[in-house]
């Protein structure tokens, strides 16, 4: 007995050393095990229960628990199921949809978003989800893409300039506002009003696929049009099951501030929500001043995020209320380190949990740990189910790494490489609606074996000793200055320690006559302070290799940001920085006075000529 006792802790103190995630890393693989399980089930019984057919599930189960509380009012599941059946007779009896047709959505967060969504997937229709900032050739682009005939809008601002356009093209709008002062709009409500509410036909709905599309979201690229990306069935309710993975239950209350046209909002937020049987507090638009209050009055458990969000919670001004609230986990993507660990120290322990993945992609990675800097988590039991490579990645050449006989090769441990996930019957790969050509260019073929086949995911990425995956930049975002490679992230983590520095973007420009691209960082100086070139000097030098350290410094009021809250850099790039065409106060780095000094047109000029050191 006392050899089995003496085995037993000598087996757990061994566990606890070399593997303390295991348990954590079993429980959660169960769940996902379980989870994959049942979405094959669909697949072999040729029977699929969609999202939708989840959340008429729970209206049944639970009609009258609030499924969206928006501006102070709760709506019931039964509340949005009853409307949503109300708007899917109204779509069959007089917008004449039929089923199969496609329907661009043009909306702001609000409950009707989710009543038009849910009404259109009663009655067969595909949605095409539509950022809201799109205007004009934009819209028209969309449309085109996903072939779209009918678009719901409530934004019809957004139409006046291409409103005989549509007409043209035979689009036919409709909107959920009462008065409308455009002849070719026609309005939903007076139909609504008159609407029966009861269930249309389940077989509308019906697939036997999960391969199916659900809906298309549109990805948005910094230069390029908009991409539909395919969205089956599969992927929204692998989407839906995040939530659950971490732990979430039916009990829980999830804020979202996300826009619904958005992959985190609608598929992680809503789909999630649905899955539980939780509640959803939805915003309009995300505020900062709002978010904590709101958390309060509604008791809020799970919060989403997404790119600077969690930032802009630190950059509020402190209260005695910080820590005064019922959150205990954040989920969502792009939290950079310096972020992270000021907003745990400031409101609390609260579990913050990342999941990496893109709309279109076929890959997700999830920090269930919730490691502070990882986006996600690896082990052997999840590289069985899922294959990804990361290999090596020539900056210079912008381009992976291949031998001689024409193969990527992997990274070691530790090292980062461009993130590709293999295409298989697991993990397939859908791509965009009506552009095959954008679909292959995301592929890589021949990447390790002769036939194979790669999603690539543009990032770069490495996996330490434990099995965390980080992420260190976007293939185009990382430069090489001096013969090294420079991932702006990292660089901006470092500055944004100094105390003057609100938030910061860093990126590289091109100088005449030299090789590679130089640092430079745009800032935003924290209210109540000033800009200090000898602080920064010094936090550069100390903190940051010597190709590293950016070389130029702007000033900006604020920093471009998409819908979802991600830097934006290629207006920056492309600006340079040339003083006489750019009013932003500008500043070089300056070895000789040790601090960041003003660029004057005359040190400009001594830069671009080489005689300054740089």
């Amino acid at each position: 007995l006392y050899v089995k006792v003496s085995g037993l802790v000598c087996a757990h103190a061994l566990q606890r050393t070399r593997f303390p995630y295991f348990w954590r890393d079993l429980v959660f693989l169960l769940r996902v095990v379980r989870y994959g399980a049942r979405l094959e089930f669909y697949r072999w019984r040729r029977s699929v229960r969609t999202v939708l057919d989840r959340f008429v599930e729970q209206a049944q189960r639970v009609p009258n628990k609030p499924f969206v509380i928006y501006e102070g009012t709760a709506h019931t599941y039964r509340d949005v199921e009853q409307r949503s059946n109300r708007l899917a007779n109204v779509f069959l009896d007089s917008v004449g949809l039929q089923r199969g047709d496609c329907v661009a959505m043009l909306m702001n967060n609000e409950p009707d978003y989710l009543c038009v969504w849910f009404g259109l997937a009663k009655v067969g229709c595909t949605a095409a989800f539509l950022n809201t900032n799109i205007r004009s050739g934009s819209l028209l682009h969309c449309l085109d893409c996903c072939g779209a005939r009918t678009l719901l809008v409530d934004l019809l601002e957004c139409l006046e300039s291409i409103l005989l356009d549509l007409q043209q093209r035979n689009i036919q709008v409709w909107t959920m506002k009462s008065h409308v002062r455009y002849p070719q709009v026609c309005s939903l409500l007076e139909q609504l009003d008159v609407g029966s509410d009861k269930l249309v036909p389940a077989e509308l709905r019906a697939t036997t696929s999960i391969t199916a599309p659900a809906m298309y979201i549109f990805t948005s690229g910094t230069t390029g049009l908009p991409k539909a990306a395919v969205i089956t069935h599969l992927q929204s309710l692998k989407a839906a099951s995040g939530f659950s993975a971490f732990g979430a239950t039916e009990s829980d209350v999830i804020y979202t501030s996300l826009p619904l046209y958005h992959s985190a909002a609608s598929l992680v937020g809503i789909g999630g929500t649905i899955e539980l049987g939780a509640t959803c507090v939805l915003k309009k638009k995300f505020s900062a001043s709002q978010f904590w209050p709101d958390c309060r009055n509604h008791g809020v458990t799970i919060f989403q995020y997404i790119g600077e969000l969690c930032r802009y919670l630190c950059n509020q001004p402190k209260t005695e209320m910080d820590q005064v609230h019922k959150v205990r986990m954040g989920v969502g993507n792009g939290l950079r380190q310096d972020v992270w660990r000021k907003f745990l120290l400031r409101f609390g322990n609260i579990k913050l949990c990342e999941i990496y993945g893109s709309t279109e992609g076929n890959l997700c990675f999830m920090n269930h740990i919730g490691k502070t800097g990882a986006v996600g988590r690896s082990n052997v039991f999840y590289k069985l189910l899922f294959k990804y490579d990361l290999v090596k990645y020539d900056l210079v050449k912008d381009e992976p790494v291949r031998d001689q006989h024409g193969f990527c090769q992997r990274v070691k441990k530790g090292e980062t490489g461009l993130l590709l996930s293999r295409v298989s019957g697991i993990s397939p790969f859908f791509g965009y609606a009506g552009n095959k050509q954008l679909t292959e260019k995301k592929l890589m073929r021949n990447v390790l074996v002769k036939g194979d086949a790669y999603f690539n995911t543009g990032d770069l990425m490495a996996e330490d000793q434990e099995g965390f995956i980080c992420f260190r930049d976007r293939v185009g975002d990382t430069f090489r200055w001096k013969g090294e490679n420079v991932a702006t992230t990292e660089v901006a983590e470092v500055l944004s320690v100094v105390d003057f520095v609100q938030e910061v973007n860093v990126y590289g420009v091109e100088i005449p006559g030299h090789e590679g691209r130089a640092g430079m960082a745009a800032l935003i100086v924290r209210p109540g302070f000033v800009f200090d070139g000898d602080k920064l000097f010094d936090c550069a030098v100390k903190d940051l290799p010597a190709y590293a350290r950016p070389l130029f410094a702007r000033l900006r009021e604020t920093l471009e940001m998409t819908s979802t809250f991600k830097q934006q850099k290629f207006q920056l790039v492309q600006s340079g920085f040339n003083p006489s065409t750019i009013s932003d106060p500008l500043y070089v780095l300056d070895y000789h006075q040790k601090s960041y000094v003003p660029l004057t047109d005359q040190i400009y000029q001594n830069v671009v000529s080489g005689k300054w050191k740089l």
